[in-house]
């Protein structure tokens, strides 16, 4: 399995924005670290906004350039399109419901085929979740204490289009959710700029 996580701090740093979560992730940022402390072309500003998206989900270029594609043929606006993909990935909405405390924990818990979705075990981490799907933890992977702390002692992340059974380990899509509760700092405008001038 590949994954694009590198020196996770170093990274936010680099980027100008914590695009993990963490809460100490940009306390060694300093002046003139990060590319938007620099002038920037218009193109330069559109490429790291796309470095940005792509990092708080931890997508491959060509991964992310697929999930454009897909949204450049939905109803919605395209960049709203694009971040209701991301977000409703299972890794992500793992992460979301608190079982895990990183998107790259959520990541190799789902590949490890810890969780059910509607009952079956689901180990692809880009499954698109969909509106009334159950996400469960599997009953053996209950038992694991740092799964099940992190999902009970999480209060942090609660969302309004997802819903927590902290006694069945389990979470429910409710809804899709609007661009303004996805909690990320982003200007998908920029991003889908950036790709329709590679169109």
């Amino acid at each position: 399995m590949s994954t694009m996580f590198g020196p996770r701090f170093k990274v936010c740093r680099r980027l100008g924005l914590n695009v993990i979560g963490h809460p100490k992730a940009m306390n060694r940022a300093v002046k003139g670290t990060a590319r938007n402390d620099k002038k920037l072309s218009s193109y330069g500003t559109q490429l790291l906004e796309k470095q940005r998206l792509r990092a708080y989900y931890g997508v491959y270029e060509k991964q992310f350039r697929n999930y454009v594609k897909k949204a450049l043929k939905e109803k919605d606006l395209t960049g709203y399109a694009l971040i209701k993909m991301l977000e409703c990935r299972l890794d992500n909405i793992v992460y979301r419901l608190g079982f895990a405390s990183s998107i790259a924990q959520a990541r190799q818990m789902v590949n490890h085929g810890h969780f059910l979705v509607n009952g079956k075990k689901v180990d692809i981490p880009s499954f698109q979740v969909s509106v009334g799907d159950v996400i469960t933890l599997k009953s053996k992977s209950q038992k694991i204490e740092l799964f099940r702390d992190n999902f009970l002692d999480n209060i942090v992340n609660t969302l309004p289009y997802l819903t927590k059974d902290e006694n069945n380990f389990s979470g429910i899509l409710e809804r899709y959710p609007n661009r303004e509760e996805v909690p990320i700092e982003i200007n998908e405008v920029l991003v889908v700029e950036f790709y329709s001038k590679l169109q």
